[in-house]
């Protein structure tokens, strides 16, 4: 659609051209990789380059990778029979598979007693809360993490990790658990004994293409420091929501926070007006995950962290990416900041 700009990177990101051309010359590949004769065998050698490529990108270069629909299917997978705690403010995909009952701090931290039964996040897709990994984690969600700051699965000390292909331009449908070597698995999906027979299924190569040419390019994009100039966007955008001394509350401001990720409160104004309103203007925001199937709801993980009903129904999130401009965040700023107060003046 002409003239719209793309704020809503946590929730997907627009797909590289690497991944695209990846993809389409994966297309022209016949063999199933599971086949045993060459063109089988040509399938199966580059879904196994893919798959290094991937871990050489997530720093897990002696580490299993078995290939998923994505981070939820991954979750299922990786939690299964394990019995893992975790906090509200995980992912949905991590909250559903996990007894949920650790503390969270008003900041967005986590306190982990026993990291060996413990799934946690690298970082919060609605606040871009960063967290502090303990060593001997069960379970690591990289998805947001991955590809925005240097993280690395060898690092972590976790036994498991989870990342998803869209989150770094790559293609929907796609995503990886990370084992640690020893680390065994209960297959969810039984069948044909694909994926060392923790994911039976033929293998997406088209997708998994797609999934490796984005890792790399998405290391690259780090290495080039692109990251970097993102955060110093965010930081122009938040100077100029912050500029007229309103009630907006910048939620993790004083944390360590993913370089792309703004979350802001303006009391009494409802998250999921501000995602219409913006929506008409022509941005493209969210009130929150976008794993709620274009629900909108009140934010669970500022609950968590101390905000009352009205203020966790009242978040906005915008969330940039390598493409975001200096000029598109302002004119954003501009455009929110006349519809709050066109709010104000009718809620006065």
């Amino acid at each position: 659609m002409a003239g719209r700009t793309y704020l809503d990177w946590n929730a997907t990101a627009p797909l590289r051209p690497e991944a695209r051309d990846a993809m389409v010359a994966a297309m022209d590949v016949v063999g199933n990789p599971s086949s045993v004769h060459a063109e089988g065998r040509a399938a199966k050698a580059m879904m196994e380059k893919a798959r290094a490529q991937i871990l050489s990108a997530m720093g897990a270069d002696d580490c299993d990778l078995v290939f998923v629909s994505g981070a939820t299917e991954g979750a299922a997978l990786a939690c299964a029979g394990r019995a893992l705690h975790c906090a509200e403010i995980e992912h949905d995909a991590v909250l559903g598979q996990c007894t949920v009952d650790l503390p969270v701090n008003a900041r967005g931290h986590v306190t982990v007693t026993d990291p060996a039964k413990t799934a946690l996040q690298a970082a919060n897709s609605e606040t871009g809360i960063l967290q502090t990994l303990p060593e001997g984690l069960a379970l690591v969600d990289f998805t947001q993490a991955f590809g925005k700051i240097p993280v690395a699965f060898s690092w972590s000390g976790a036994q498991m990790g989870l990342i998803s292909a869209h989150k770094i331009g790559g293609p929907k449908g796609i995503g990886a658990v990370i084992l640690r070597r020893g680390v065994d698995l209960s297959a969810q999906i039984t069948g044909g004994g694909q994926e060392m027979g923790w994911r039976s299924g033929t293998e997406n190569l088209i997708g998994i293409m797609g999934f490796a040419a984005a890792a790399q390019a998405a290391q690259q994009d780090l290495s080039d420091g692109l990251w970097d100039e993102v955060a110093e966007i965010r930081k122009i955008l938040e100077l100029a929501l912050h500029s007229d001394g309103q009630q907006t509350i910048f939620v993790g401001k004083d944390s360590d926070r993913l370089p792309n990720t703004l979350n802001i409160v303006n009391p009494g104004w409802k998250g999921e007006t501000q995602v219409m309103q913006m929506d008409l203007a022509g941005f493209a925001v969210s009130a929150g995950s976008a794993c709620s199937s274009g629900k909108v709801r009140t934010s669970r993980v500022l609950a968590a962290m101390g905000f009352d009903a009205v203020d966790a129904g009242s978040a906005l999130r915008v969330s940039l990416g390598p493409r975001v401009t200096e000029d598109e965040v302002l004119r954003f700023a501009e455009a929110w900041i006349k519809a709050r107060d066109r709010h104000a003046a009718r809620a006065a």
